[in-house]
């Protein structure tokens, strides 16, 4: 297979993989109420329990993403694919079967472990398969497709039942594992595979200072996308109801407008990037517009349930800085740390949605749903902002070095 081939076929795959892998993460934001009501969950309960549930899911993306990071640099970027779809394939075919609160928050977490693995493998391979130059417009189509798989999470979950959409989610998952087979693994890590250097030593990114801040800086500029998703749009239907529309929130329809927009900025922002050869003033300028787009959501006064809709799909635009992201950590790091922080820092991303709902309810015994969502939501901003202030300019870099 030449090298365009190999390319194509890495693209295709980690493209798909991520869209089912989305599928599966916002799965049950969009089934939340639905699942719990047929488990005997009712009232407050429902918002309670699904925070239970969704940080279980996220606490196991925090351990998947350290665990499939230092896998895909030991044993090579292939392994990470192979196991971590398996894994969550069969754990959200688990979950159609679940008959109570505990249960359903066990098998998510065992999902979350395997979630993590998906993007930074898929991320990995492609940046070091293709040029400096070209690989933005890898990862832009990757996190393009893989967006799009919340837009069908979103329509199944509103056609068939949630077990039948849980059901759907683990099929295509194990139907994307025959694809694989023709995939190779990255020439980048084959050449040092070999070699007497530390590959995948977790303890690496705690030393020296510098190395460290430089990955808690990578973790920090994606975090409002997570508090977006995690709280903004997973619990539309409370705050749609607190600002009185006219009419309930479904989140299924929230999530799908949210991530066709979401969509449509990761290729709008990959795009740019590769237009103005740069990463930073990207990300910077969609940070401005979500700050915005946050406040014009909770303080405008919207009653139209439309217009809020709308907006959702505004927040998963000015959101989609998502591939960029994602590329700025992988370039950031040596091909023997690589793949361990391309998987974490995503996957820290999506498990600073523990603390942040934590903070959510917490304030929530002094102020209104929709004061502590924006009390929240800026402070994730203010540390993306540190943190991005805190990051080189990395586009077209040379990706051939290791960390000592």
């Amino acid at each position: 297979m030449n090298q365009d081939k190999k390319v194509w076929m890495i693209l295709l795959v980690a493209s798909l993989g991520y869209f089912v892998d989305i599928y599966d993460l916002v799965l049950f934001s969009i089934v939340r109420i639905d699942s719990l009501k047929s488990l005997g969950i009712t009232g407050d309960a429902l918002e309670t329990q699904g925070v239970l549930i969704i940080n279980m899911q996220m606490m196991g993306m925090l351990l998947g993403g350290l665990l499939w990071g230092i896998i895909g640099d030991k044993r090579g970027r292939l392994s990470v694919l192979f196991g971590s779809i398996l894994l969550y394939s069969l754990a959200n075919i688990g979950n159609a079967f679940v008959t109570d609160v505990t249960s359903y928050a066990i098998i998510r977490f065992i999902a979350g472990i395997g979630l993590a693995g998906e993007l930074g493998a898929g991320i990995t391979l492609v940046s070091e398969m293709m040029s400096k130059e070209t690989r933005g417009q890898g990862t832009m189509i990757v996190a393009t497709i893989g967006a799009a798989g919340a837009i069908l999470a979103g329509l199944l979950g509103q056609l068939v039942s949630w077990q039948t959409a849980y059901l759907i989610g683990g099929g295509l998952g194990l139907a994307l594992l025959a694809l694989r087979i023709g995939v190779t693994e990255s020439g980048m890590f084959n050449s040092i595979k070999h070699a007497q250097v530390s590959r995948g030593d977790i303890r690496m990114l705690f030393s020296p200072t510098p190395r460290f801040i430089r990955f808690i800086n990578c973790i920090l500029i994606g975090i409002p996308i997570w508090f977006v998703v995690g709280i903004l749009i997973t619990f539309s239907p409370e705050l749609g109801k607190e600002m009185g529309l006219e009419g309930p929130v479904k989140a299924g329809t929230a999530v799908m407008c949210a991530y066709a927009g979401l969509t449509l900025g990761d290729f709008i922002s990959g795009l740019l990037s590769q237009i103005f050869k740069t990463r930073k003033k990207i990300v910077m300028g969609f940070l401005l517009f979500t700050a915005l787009t946050i406040t014009l959501l909770l303080y405008s006064g919207i009653k139209d349930l439309t217009l809020f809709y709308y907006l959702c799909f505004q927040l998963g635009l000015s959101t989609g800085y998502w591939a960029v992201f994602v590329t700025m950590a992988t370039e950031h790091f040596g091909t023997n740390l690589r793949a361990t922080v391309t998987t974490s820092v995503p996957n820290f991303v999506r498990g600073s949605v523990v603390p942040i709902t934590l903070g959510y309810q917490a304030l929530q015994s002094g102020f209104s749903k929709t004061d502590s969502a924006m009390i929240v939501g800026m402070i994730c901003l203010s540390l993306a902002w540190i943190g991005l202030k805190g990051l080189q300019e990395t586009f077209a870099r040379d990706l051939s070095f290791e960390e000592a």
